[in-house]
């Protein structure tokens, strides 16, 4: 039973959270929702292109690799860091908490439970998943506050 939970958390947990944050938009304000979508139009492409970059300063095979055991899921034995479905949910987890506190800190709780079921499964490490923390959180900050500037200063 464990298992069926942690293979959840770790491979379709991440499609609850985007069905989440789609309704979270459809019922924000019409400001909110063009905020939003802006943060995310500008956020998401550089968080992406950031994590293939990192990706190429930070190898860290994949545990089932590197110790040699059979991971509960599938995976291809690449470079584990960082983690695409920590980045996914916790860029969304971010971007929604830009404009909806309680939705994104909720966000933020499953985003950290898609982590503890990618690490339990065995198919990252905990730094794949602090690593792309990292990498989302500190871009959609920084995202913001440049479209802050730039939209204040007209």
């Amino acid at each position: 039973m464990l298992d069926i939970i942690t293979i959840f958390l770790a491979t379709k947990l991440h499609v609850v959270i985007i069905l989440i944050v789609l309704v979270a938009i459809v019922f924000a304000s019409g400001f909110a929702r063009l905020r939003t979508l802006v943060l995310s139009a500008v956020a998401l492409p550089i968080i992406f292109v950031s994590s293939r970059i990192a990706s190429y300063f930070f190898e860290n095979p994949r545990p089932f690799f590197e110790h040699d055991f059979v991971p509960l899921v599938a995976h291809a034995a690449d470079n584990g860091f960082p983690s695409d479905h920590a980045l996914l949910v916790f860029a969304l987890a971010s971007v929604t908490f830009t404009f909806n506190r309680p939705v994104g800190i909720g966000l933020f709780i499953l985003s950290t439970l898609v982590g503890v079921g990618r690490v339990l499964v065995g198919v990252h490490h905990t730094i794949d998943i602090f690593g792309s923390v990292i990498i989302t959180v500190s871009i959609v900050c920084i995202s913001q506050i440049v479209i802050k500037l730039i939209t204040d200063t007209k």
